[in-house]
């Protein structure tokens, strides 16, 4: 089903521009080269029909020209690397090519000697037109990309396929520099997490190509197999998803191929519709939904640009702080600035990688607790939602911290909030100070990681910066 022409690649002089990243990769011992691939794509037809269930079948459609880039990072080190290649599906929502995993877990990435690679598979972060108007490549690099050609989205799928595909050449005949990977591990966040349910429940089967999906931050459907992304979280959030799929979500396939691992915040589950697809964990499929977690945080727009690490914990945990000034508008109320989704995001990746290579499935999680109108979360006692994966952060409060009810311009309804306690509530909570209140998280942040929701190697890092954070935790309104 799957074309089977192969793409080709050519190195491209220079450096690929980034709007997202403020650290030079080399400090993390990493190198970058960007390539051009260019084909014939396959685009597919539904046969039959697309069941909630996800057990789609494709056939194959029209084919189309192509071409588009793929930036690759590897280790400077050859002997680094550690045989896993995680490919992410660059993200497009914000009329950008932008990378939101490789900024969530590049830490553990380059730690454990992981190599990256980014595919432009969407026609948007080529060539403009999506829900925004922004730095699209030929309008950020016009000279660099104006070659690019994108046929549109009903071939994105065929060309992440083919991107991948030439990973598996052999060393002198590969992008990766020699490398030769053992497992390779599709990612994927928001609409790039839509692409990958449709990819895994109509293509994969036939593909064969990834060793597992990281699915991460998934509305309530799927693309349409023409590429089509249906706009769950557009304006009216849940309640068009509702019209669209009739109250109904749709499932990745329970047979699926090979591991899946879906992360879940809070406004994934709701405002994105994710929560309606009422996906069971399986044999090969683990959902994990975080209590606390917005789609997007502080550490997304301002911590994870700059973590390159050697920051000191006094500069993370200012660059943690809660704002209402982000890069695409003002909010009403500042931002989640819990990093809770960060760290965990690095926990799900080294669980999927072992997963994948025959290890032990990830732990299964507790579902957030819904409310009895399924718009929202039940709430414990200091007003954060109940259930879910607990983290040190929900547990042993200095805040509420939400998914949910921002406000503000375009993607504002994304970024959660953050609304601090006052003193009388802290010396209630900590009668014992800060002393107290650290202690405190330090045991709500062992038995996070004793049950596999955060890494211990993330645990002094994680100390430090609480410890250098401000308390009560400061609002920066700038």
């Amino acid at each position: 089903m799957t074309s089977t022409r192969r793409a080709v690649f050519k190195e491209m002089a220079g450096t690929a521009p980034d709007v997202m990243r403020e650290y030079d990769l080399a400090t993390l011992g990493y190198e970058e080269t960007e390539f051009s691939v260019e084909g014939s794509a396959t685009s597919y037809e539904l046969r039959g029909e697309r069941g909630v269930d996800g057990y789609w079948d494709v056939t194959p459609g029209a084919a189309a020209p192509f071409r588009t880039r793929c930036v690759v990072r590897r280790p400077i080190d050859p002997d680094r690397f550690s045989g896993t290649v995680v490919v992410e599906w660059l993200n497009v929502s914000g009329g950008i090519d932008a990378a939101p995993d490789w900024g969530f877990f590049h830490r553990h990435l380059a730690a454990q000697g992981h190599a990256w690679v980014g595919v432009s598979a969407q026609k948007v972060g080529i060539d403009g037109g999506g829900f925004v108007e922004s730095i699209h490549l030929k309008l950020l690099a016009p000279e660099r990309y104006g070659e690019l050609e994108h046929p549109g989205d009903a071939w994105s799928f065929d060309i992440f396929t083919q991107v991948g595909a030439l990973l598996r050449l052999l060393a002198d005949e590969n992008p990766l520099g020699g490398l030769v990977p053992e497992q390779i591990l599709a990612a994927g966040e928001s609409q790039s997490a839509a692409c990958l349910v449709t990819y895994i429940n109509a293509v994969d089967p036939q593909a064969h190509l990834f060793d597992g999906f990281f699915v991460h931050g998934r509305p309530g459907v799927g693309v349409s197999i023409d590429g089509v992304f249906i706009p769950s979280a557009r304006g009216e959030g849940i309640e068009a998803t509702r019209r669209i799929i009739s109250a109904k979500g749709e499932r990745i396939r329970q047979d699926a191929r090979v591991p899946v691992l879906v992360l879940q915040s809070e406004t994934d589950v709701i405002l994105l519709g994710g929560g309606l697809a009422e996906q069971p964990d399986s044999e090969r499929i683990r959902v994990w939904e975080m209590a606390g977690a917005a789609h997007a945080d502080t550490y997304t727009v301002s911590a994870g640009r700059h973590d390159d690490g050697t920051l000191s914990p006094e500069r993370m945990a200012e660059l943690l702080r809660p704002t209402t000034k982000l890069m695409i508008g003002n909010t009403d109320s500042p931002i989640n600035a819990v990093p809770q989704q960060h760290y965990v995001s690095q926990a799900a990746l080294a669980h999927l990688a072992r997963w994948a290579a025959g290890g032990e499935p990830p732990p299964s999680a507790p579902r957030l607790d819904l409310d009895a109108e399924s718009t929202g979360f039940r709430l414990d006692e200091h007003g954060n939602a109940s259930g879910g994966i607990r983290s040190p952060w929900v547990d042993v409060p200095t805040c509420v911290m939400s998914g949910l009810g921002q406000t503000g311009e375009t993607f504002a309804m994304l970024f959660g909030r953050t609304e601090p306690f006052d003193a009388a509530t802290l010396t209630v909570l900590y009668p014992g100070g800060k002393a107290e209140y650290l202690e405190r998280f330090e045991v709500a942040l062992d038995a996070a990681i004793a049950a596999g929701f955060i890494l211990g190697e993330d645990r002094s890092e994680i100390l430090e910066v609480a410890a250098a954070s401000s308390y009560p935790l400061a609002v920066a309104q700038g």
